[in-house]
């Protein structure tokens, strides 16, 4: 099964850093990397933030080898790492998937 894998990171440099290694080390396929606006209660606040978001494809088997490296490298604390399966798609796209990841 694929996935698609939520990670938002502070800064574009983090996300550009974690989306070219996963990338590089075929843990993901592909991982785009865009701007979001955050609001979230840390620490009992009710905080907003400028963050980054990436979304990296991936087989379901890689995902506990993902994550481990994404904790190794993100500057958070806690980061955000979800996974979300791809119940269907482009067949040739899943399997462009398949065949770019290890």
């Amino acid at each position: 099964m694929e996935l698609s894998v939520y990670i938002t990171t502070p800064s574009r440099e983090a996300a550009d850093k974690i989306a070219m290694l996963l990338v590089k080390e075929r843990f993901a396929a592909c991982a785009n990397v865009f701007p979001i606006r955050s609001v979230f209660l840390w620490d009992g606040k009710i905080r907003k933030a400028k963050e980054y978001a990436i979304i990296a494809k991936t087989k379901k088997s890689l995902f506990p080898l993902l994550g481990k490296t994404v904790k190794h490298i993100h500057p958070d604390a806690v980061p955000c790492i979800a996974a979300f399966p791809i119940v269907t798609g482009n067949k040739k796209y899943l399997e462009w998937i398949r065949k770019e990841t290890k």
